[in-house]
């Protein structure tokens, strides 16, 4: 099948199945009458498992990595596993950081509505910022 074909039936874009073959993720081969890439039924699971694994939170290098052990016939399960953990503890370390500047944010909303605008001077230019981060 074609670039484009691929992408409909994986309901993506034809740039995200070249970035895939660009990257070698994706093998295709090359059509000897007029050049074009053909990616074959394999091609398309590897890119149905590429997407589902990025919907999970894996990076392009994690799943570089997981296929590496499935093309050399090695389980890659506990890879994943350890994959999945990191990318869980990196997803919370994010969670908890977004929930403390959501916690600041809240906390200049409140001390802001209290205060005057001001004009920018010389040594200032948002009193409300410069202020808070004091």
């Amino acid at each position: 099948m074609k670039v484009i074909e691929m992408a409909r039936r994986l309901g993506v874009t034809a740039d995200t199945v070249r970035f895939y073959t660009r990257i070698k993720i994706l093998k295709p081969g090359k059509n000897k009458t007029n050049g074009y890439r053909e990616y074959s039924e394999n091609d398309y699971n590897r890119l149905r498992f590429v997407l589902s694994a990025r919907q999970l939170g894996f990076s392009v290098e994690d799943i570089q990595e997981i296929l590496n052990h499935a093309d050399k016939k090695k389980s890659p399960c506990p890879t994943v596993l350890r994959l999945i953990d990191q990318r869980l503890n990196e997803t919370e370390q994010r969670f908890a950081e977004t929930l403390q500047l959501r916690e600041r944010m809240q906390q200049a909303v409140v001390e802001w509505s209290q205060k005057p605008d001001k004009v920018p001077t010389g040594h200032m230019i948002c009193h409300l910022i410069e202020e808070f981060a004091q």
